[in-house]
């Protein structure tokens, strides 16, 4: 392989952003342990749930790359991982090629589940397309508007974790192609067990945005840090994380569930550190590694959640 195909895959893996991916997992691997606590587990539709969410996810990540830099966002004095359109290194319009065929993909896989969930997962998939490319592109981005938030924990947390936990009891309690709803595909634990996805899930956004704060007030990003200030993004960090640890607690106080729902308490100390440095720094020598520990967190935590609640 030469040099520049070798310059041409690692700025392709950039662009990608594999170290996103917990994000996409993590809802997978809570709405799974859900399922199989509920007697419900179907392993196809679980897998297909997770390569859907994996490709949306790449999608988002290759439009986020391409419209940031189209619109002027990302600056030379930017902080974080290296954007591939922005500092030249792809072609503007091969990135947003790249995002259609993987939003294409995602559909393409999408299509068994809407066979299986029927029209509640189709209206779910295109909305999830939709807002993918919605977030920093078209007539108002989402990101630009202080809804990314908003749209990370509700695509990527709640309607992520119901939507796999709906598709699997779907597969296993009605027949295919539904036009509505089936009762007990949809519960109040499958949106209680996806709060704390969607809480950390935001809370990576909320490091991104500390610490592109002040590029972002420059550019025209009107993020929620940019709105309101450091003090405001620091309160909701600490508040999301404090929701992610209290809805196990509720599980085993007041759903019934066992004792071992409590697993994810034991990364209590990893929130603690993180906490503490977003509270403290604005640079990105010190968010950036946040930033990747977040990730982690999110990992660590959804799969001893998925654990405890199959358990």
């Amino acid at each position: 392989m030469s040099g520049t195909e070798l310059s041409q895959t690692r700025a392709w893996v950039l662009a990608a952003r594999p170290q996103t991916l917990p994000a996409a997992a993590a809802p997978v691997v809570v709405g799974a342990g859900l399922a199989w606590h509920a007697g419900v587990f179907a392993p196809l539709p679980m897998l297909a749930a997770f390569v859907g969410a994996a490709l949306i996810q790449i999608g988002t990540n290759f439009a986020n790359d391409y419209y940031d830099a189209i619109q002027g966002a990302d600056t030379e004095a930017r902080e974080g991982f290296t954007r591939v359109t922005q500092s030249g290194l792809i072609e503007p319009q091969s990135v947003k090629r790249a995002m259609y065929l993987t939003f294409a993909a995602a559909i393409g896989v999408g299509s068994y589940l809407v066979y299986v969930g029927g029209l509640p997962i189709l209206v779910i998939g295109l909305l999830s397309v939709v807002s993918g490319i919605a977030y920093t592109g078209g007539p108002y981005p989402l990101g630009y508007h202080g809804l990314g938030d908003l749209f990370v924990f509700l695509f990527f947390g709640v309607i992520a974790v119901v939507g796999t936990y709906y598709v699997q009891a779907t597969a296993v309690l009605a027949d295919p192609l539904s036009t509505t709803i089936p009762p007990n595909t949809v519960t109040w634990t499958a949106f209680l067990a996806s709060l704390p996805v969607a809480a950390l899930s935001t809370n990576i956004l909320v490091v991104n945005n500390i610490r592109d704060r002040e590029e972002d007030a420059t550019t025209g990003k009107r993020t929620l840090a940019v709105r309101f200030g450091y003090r405001f993004s620091r309160l909701q960090f600490a508040g999301l994380g404090g929701l992610a640890y209290a809805v196990p607690v509720w599980l085993w106080l007041a759903e019934g569930f066992a004792a071992t729902v409590l697993l994810p308490l034991v990364t209590l100390p990893i929130a603690a550190v993180l906490t503490r440095t977003v509270w403290t720094e604005t640079s990105g020598a010190a968010l950036n590694p946040a930033l990747e520990t977040t990730g982690k967190l999110l990992a660590a935590y959804s799969g001893l959640f998925g654990l405890g609640l199959a358990l």
